[in-house]
């Protein structure tokens, strides 16, 4: 067995590219690209070898087309900063693309002035980890994603910063899939972003003031725990768009500052628990067909909106959420308030189908309307409704506490 050596890539050594030190190389050799600039695009990765950087030396792609291609299992790039990747309306031209490879780790990148970033595709049981992707894209149409995963499984994505691209992350056709510790924001379209995805899990992500916040669509068994999903404004935007989505998990999220903190269509079956929905216009805006769904142990504080409605018929439970604008009272001092709490206004509803109502939100018409709805529901589900709300926040603490309650037969 060859033992694996290491050749040194510098304006005065022997190899004095990456492509030529690549070629120089045997298996699982390691490269040491000492410090300072090489102008090469198109490198071609095509055996096991690491590359590592030494203080961050520069390649730079003098935006001619791809830059690195790994076309090889166990391959690792760590501490390289590359600029300048290719434009292109017909090739998806990326820093680093990875192509029907295992066991790959790219870490440490730093990317800027590029097109797609790092693009996964056909590459299973690798790690995306610590790296700065940083674009300059101004609209959709040129510009592409920060980390896409296509037909990738069991990769894990963690500790990545993502700004100023179409889509921060996305996934599609990727099963299996963890998402941790990421900040995407700034964003022209989305911070995340799944499509036909399964069985994925993401945590402890920041997604901010990006252009439509996340959207998970036409994937099953998604777990989105202790996210940060924050100030995604705009006539079309939210913190979250669910679209056909199935036996999924909603833990420990904050909601701030969003347009709709979550939208909804199409999706059922979902656990919406211990979230915090914080500031937003609509905290929950449901559009229909959403079926099975339980909203347990939440809070929502001062949104304009706690819930939007758009059918009369409604399936979903709501149990033990704390509502900011609840007026009850608890007589017996058991936490929970005696009277129930209709988290559905009339003027929801009105603003639904009629957008330009919205000026009228303050005004004193407009509580007299509501508080007549409450009294005797007309036109909002009558059985929508959190019979047992909260007199205080819940916080993570009362979790067991309140599963252990609402699962108790009655």
């Amino acid at each position: 067995m060859a033992i694996a050596e290491q050749i040194t890539v510098c304006a005065d050594c022997e190899a004095l590219s990456i492509k030529q030190a690549i070629a120089m190389a045997s298996d699982n050799d390691t490269l040491l690209i000492k410090k300072g600039t090489y102008k090469e695009f198109n490198i071609l990765i095509d055996k096991p070898l690491t590359l590592l950087g030494e203080n961050y030396p520069v390649i730079d792609g003098e935006d001619k087309g791809e830059i690195i291609r790994i076309a090889s299992d166990n391959v690792t790039v760590d501490g390289l900063f590359i600029i300048n990747v290719g434009t292109s309306y017909t090739s998806d031209y990326a820093a680093i693309r990875v192509v029907q490879s295992e066991n790959f780790l790219i870490q440490n990148i730093v990317l800027e002035k590029l097109f797609f970033g790092i693009y996964l595709e056909k590459s299973n049981n690798g790690k995306v980890y610590h790296n700065k992707i940083i674009g300059d894209a101004v609209d959709e149409y040129n510009s592409g994603n920060g980390i896409q995963l296509w037909y990738s499984h069991n990769v894990v994505v963690d500790h990545n910063i993502v700004q100023g691209v179409r889509d921060g992350i996305y996934l599609e056709f990727s099963d299996n899939v963890t998402i941790n510790n990421n900040l995407s924001s700034n964003n022209l379209r989305y911070g995340l972003h799944f499509m036909f995805s399964n069985d994925d899990v993401y945590t402890n992500n920041t997604f901010e003031n990006n252009g439509a916040g996340v959207a998970v669509m036409f994937s099953k068994r998604i777990k989105m725990r202790k996210n940060i999903f924050r100030k995604n404004w705009g006539t079309a935007s939210y913190g979250v768009l669910l679209k056909e989505i199935n036996d999924a998990e909603i833990v420990g999220n904050t909601f701030e500052e969003n347009t709709i903190g979550i939208n909804i269509e199409g999706s059922n079956r979902i656990d919406y628990r211990n979230n915090d929905f914080i500031n937003n216009g609509w905290a929950v805006k449901v559009r229909g067909a959403c079926y099975s769904n339980r909203f347990v142990g939440n809070n929502f504080l001062y949104n304009s909106f706690d819930i939007s409605y758009n059918s009369k018929v409604s399936d979903n439970v709501f149990e033990q959420n704390y509502w900011s604008s609840y007026t009850g009272y608890d007589l017996n001092k058991d936490g929970i308030g005696d009277v129930p709490y209709r988290p559905v206004k009339l003027f929801s509803y009105i603003v639904n189908r009629t957008p330009e109502t919205i000026v009228l939100l303050r005004s004193l018409f407009m509580d007299i309307i509501d508080f007549s709805e409450k009294v005797s529901p007309v036109f909002t589900p009558d059985n929508l409704v959190d019979a047992t709300p909260l007199m205080r926040p819940f916080s993570g603490l009362e979790e067991d506490v309140v599963a252990s309650q609402t699962s108790k037969p009655k």
